[in-house]
């Protein structure tokens, strides 16, 4: 069998490997001549996992037998889409996959599935008088972004404005969500749906960069720290979304806010957690969800079989840093050596050019930090703040190292 593969980071790198267990050829397709997972693939094309008509020629040329990616929503739905003009298999179709990246579809649904989330508008050009009934501070959005590009919170009507003609700019269709700001914890939630039934793998708290009203995730702690009531209204919303959407066998991915005495769900997608987070939920849980895909996709059911060990708390900390040429990570191997940390992993290359943090894409690399709470997790953040630098080419240490030992 032969396989295409969209995207070449981090993740497509434990699917190629999970491909390749199998016997299965495996062909990458990623406009990054020097993404990560080429050399682990048989062949590469320099061709984005969004050119459409790229895609389907690669499928046709190279006769694979599916199209597959993993942690990626644009992609997801190019898979989707080339797959049913091929007649190939995808756990997903077209329609569904095209209606989870839809913010403005999501937050309809929402509504009329009993599903809490916030008030909104959805807006084409900017008209105040759309959104006089939503109490600032306000959230806007792409309707069709990812990595929290575009995403600034606002708390009067001149923030608004700026903040709307940028964010449809950013956006594809020129559409923005308008939405109330709802005040508690971020959470995000990995689910798989099998046969219909949402099975929750892990909730995590997340922290976010607050600076200049982005949203930008940079540290997430697991398990969150949740009553069992809060727990059980994300188990119960889980099974709406799954439902309401028409997902049968399907990772899942939900964002929402954690007020202390009720949930309101932010968005969510047919994926699992972006960057390193498949590698969390088989941490945490024994699950490989990424295996999971690739059965499915094969048409095999992946059954749910979750050991959650009570005692295993871990924290993923994303590096960050001030502008500057990027030369070196210092300090990462030793603490590694001296099991302060449990992984780590470089997301950009010598000489990449570091500019100001405007979404997750900014991330120079992360480390884990694993312990039997969320004090311990805390003292190893610091203590690892303390301990490393990010050097730029000229030997500046550029780390922000606030951002880890915030916490």
């Amino acid at each position: 069998m032969k396989a295409l593969v969209l995207c070449g980071a981090l993740p497509q790198i434990h699917l190629i490997k999970d491909l390749k267990s199998r016997g299965i050829t495996t062909v990458l397709a990623d406009m990054n001549e020097q993404a990560a997972a080429r050399k682990y693939a048989d062949k590469f094309y320099p061709v984005s996992a969004l050119d459409v008509e790229g895609i389907r020629r690669i499928a046709i040329e190279e006769k694979v037998d599916f199209i597959i990616t993993v942690c990626a929503d644009q992609a997801l739905q190019v898979v989707a889409q080339v797959s049913e003009m091929l007649g190939l298999p995808c756990y997903i179709d077209f329609a569904t996959a095209e209606n989870v990246s839809k913010k403005s579809y999501m937050k309809k649904i929402f509504v009329e599935n009993g599903i809490p989330t916030s008030s909104y508008v959805i807006m084409d050009s900017f008209d105040i008088k759309k959104v006089s009934h939503l109490r600032f501070p306000l959230i806007v959005k792409p309707v069709d972004s990812y990595s929290s590009n575009g995403v600034l919170k606002v708390t009067n009507t001149a923030e608004l404005k700026d903040a709307f003609e940028n964010a449809r700019q950013i956006s594809r269709t020129q559409g923005v969500i308008v939405e109330e700001f709802v005040e508690g914890n971020e959470l995000t939630v990995d689910v798989y749906v099998e046969e219909g039934k949402a099975h929750v793998l892990c909730i995590s708290d997340l922290n976010k960069i607050g600076e200049d009203g982005k949203f930008i995730i940079h540290r997430a702690f697991c398990p969150a720290d949740i009553t069992n009531d809060i727990a059980l209204k994300v188990e119960q919303a889980a099974q709406k979304i799954a439902g309401a959407f028409g997902l049968k066998n399907s990772p899942m991915l939900i964002q929402l806010i954690n007020t202390g005495k009720d949930i309101s769900i932010i968005e969510f997608c047919a994926r699992t957690g972006g960057s390193i987070k498949f590698s969390t939920i088989e941490r945490v849980t024994g699950f490989d969800v990424i295996k999971a895909v690739v059965d499915v996709t094969l048409g095999k059911t992946a059954h749910v079989e979750v050991n959650k060990d009570r005692n295993l708390y871990l924290s993923n900390q994303f590096l960050y840093c001030n502008p500057g040429v990027l030369d070196s990570i210092t300090g990462l191997e030793e603490l590694l050596a001296d099991k302060i940390i449990t992984r780590y992993e470089q997301f950009k290359p010598k000489g990449s050019v570091i500019a100001e943090i405007k979404s997750s894409a900014s991330r120079v690399g992360y480390f884990t930090v694993e312990g039997s709470g969320y004090e311990e997790l805390k003292e190893k953040l610091r203590l690892v703040s303390s301990r490393i630098k990010v050097l730029d080419a000229n030997g500046n240490d550029i780390l922000r190292h606030d951002i880890i030992s915030n916490c």
